[in-house]
């Protein structure tokens, strides 16, 4: 696994929602003189998705090199293969990851983007419009999606240029030393000059070089807590070590409070609700977000160590999935996230000890059962590694 190496000289914005998110991210493009990637798990056919398609086209169009990458199960192999079609004829140049389980059960899951090299935006929203679920339902959501991302520039920034080209050379056809020079790319510290200040860092998942890192972040950030922590995911099923960690932590004394979303995937919210006794024996306290769906993969500790990115604390993001994060460590980053997450709390619901107890015992054998379930089922995906 590579180390995780926070470096100097970057400067990040939080963006929040897909007002931010899309007005910065339609601006770069259309400012676009030389190059583009853009990779994502969704890309949506509603209006604003259709907004970005064209916007990609248009840059294409004026002598841009604009390449994309679409999962094939987030976007769907009709939409995969429309999308493909519409890129080509456009001049925009298009791969689809992993179609028909080529590559084994892996997925992208990263929401990366890189333009001229000077700047990126990463995070959790994928190409759709944030009061459409994105759960395939057609749902139109009363408030937008809660998600983060970040604009990105700096010395953090030719990390993920070369991380999302590797990305792209991967999936086409490469020679056997061609990958090879590639990964030693990869490996290579990079150094950027840059007079910004803030510490950051890039942390990946694939199967490969980077299986634990995005978990051992975590793990590490925990481990050295000593005020307190606030961490949102809309998907709750870790490991053990995770689910561990946050509670080590309290135990410490340490403020640990999870913002988990509910309320979209039945038996994801029972395999969720089966942690809740041993999480809140310990100390852990648990907020379910139901004003909108929560989508957002972002984390901070004792006000200085922040996270936004893609990775849910479920098993396929933690062990199957290729994932994105930026790790961040700055105050005044941390305290504007902060804010927000405070927010989160605000329009959530504190669940105590004593309302799981309440339950009637076919509901909590229901947990306990679709926890067993999945468990089952994530060892077979992951060799054994989902413990």
């Amino acid at each position: 696994m590579r180390k995780l190496i926070l470096i100097p000289g970057n400067k990040l914005r939080l963006l929040h929602c897909g007002s931010d998110y899309f007005s910065s991210l339609l601006e770069e493009i259309a400012q676009a003189h030389s190059e583009i990637y853009l990779e994502t798990y969704i890309f949506s056919d509603d209006a604003i998705s259709l907004q970005v398609r064209d916007a990609l086209i248009a840059a294409a169009t004026r002598g841009v090199q604009v390449r994309v990458i679409i999962d094939w199960i987030g976007s769907g192999d009709r939409r995969s293969q429309l999308l493909m079609h519409e890129f080509a004829m456009g001049g925009v140049e298009c791969r689809c990851f992993n179609p028909w389980f080529k590559r084994g059960l892996a997925r992208t899951h990263r929401k990366i983007v890189v333009i001229d090299q000077s700047v990126a935006l990463l995070g959790g929203l994928n190409i759709i419009d944030d009061y459409v679920a994105d759960d395939g339902s057609g749902l139109i959501l009363a408030f937008p999606r809660w998600d983060f991302a970040v604009t990105v520039q700096g010395a953090l920034l030719a990390h993920i240029h070369l991380e999302v080209e590797a990305q792209w050379l991967r999936l086409g056809k490469l020679a056997l030393t061609t990958r090879v020079k590639l990964i030693r790319e990869l490996r290579k510290q990079l150094i950027v000059k840059s007079h910004q200040p803030m510490l950051a860092a890039l942390v990946v998942r694939d199967n490969l070089r980077n299986r634990s890192t995005i978990q051992r972040a975590y793990l590490h950030a925990l481990g050295m807590a000593r005020k307190r922590a606030i961490l949102a995911n809309p998907y709750f099923a870790p490991g053990r070590k995770l689910r561990n960690a946050l509670i080590s932590a309290a135990a410490r004394g340490v403020d640990v409070t999870l913002i988990i979303g509910v309320g979209q995937f039945a038996l994801q919210d029972a395999i969720t609700h089966s942690f809740y006794p041993k999480l809140l024996q310990h100390g852990v306290k648990i907020v379910e977000y139901r004003k909108t769906q929560l989508h957002a993969k972002v984390a901070v500790i004792d006000d200085e160590w922040a996270t936004v990115g893609s990775s849910n604390f479920d098993g396929l993001s933690l062990f199957v999935n290729q994932e994105a994060n930026v790790v961040i460590r700055d105050q005044g980053f941390a305290r504007d996230l902060s804010e927000h997450l405070e927010q989160g709390i605000k329009d959530g619901i504190t669940v105590a000890a004593e309302d799981y107890a309440n339950h009637p015992w076919y509901r909590r054998f229901w947990y306990g059962t679709a926890y067993l379930m999945y468990r089952g089922l994530m060892r077979i995906a992951t060799l054994g590694g989902y413990t």
